[in-house]
């Protein structure tokens, strides 16, 4: 198990990869998220323990999901063979920000209305 602290630097680490990765600059991503410039650096430095409801934030601004954040900070529990699509499109070098930008706005109200309409079930959990 890695050392708490150890994970808020992890944490911290991770959203300034996904920030860069996104092109998006650190006053930008305070100001999608609604936090201040000066925590948010502090969270990417893991010089501070965001609550889970920051981490939602972040996590919305960077298009991302909140789950990603909460497995990484120990809030839960990383549940295996599922994939974050929206991350791994992120990651993608071969496609341009407006286009990955575009594949998860589609990828989202495709689950949102399957959810909706209960036309997937939801994947059986150990």
């Amino acid at each position: 198990m890695i050392d708490r602290d150890a994970r808020w630097v992890d944490v911290g680490h991770f959203i300034r990869e996904q920030r860069e990765s996104a092109r998006i600059t650190l006053r930008k991503l305070s100001d999608l998220a609604g936090i201040s410039n000066p925590y948010l650096s502090q969270i990417e430095r893991g010089l501070r323990k965001p609550s889970a409801e920051i981490l939602q934030q972040i996590a919305r601004a960077l298009r991302i999901s909140s789950e990603t954040l909460y497995v990484r900070a120990g809030i839960l529990e990383d549940r295996e063979g599922e994939l974050d699509l929206p991350t791994e499109i992120l990651r993608d070098l071969y496609i341009s920000e407006d286009q990955k930008q575009t594949l998860i706005k589609v990828y989202l109200s495709f689950r949102r209305e399957n959810e909706a309409d209960g036309s997937v079930e939801e994947p059986a959990r150990s």
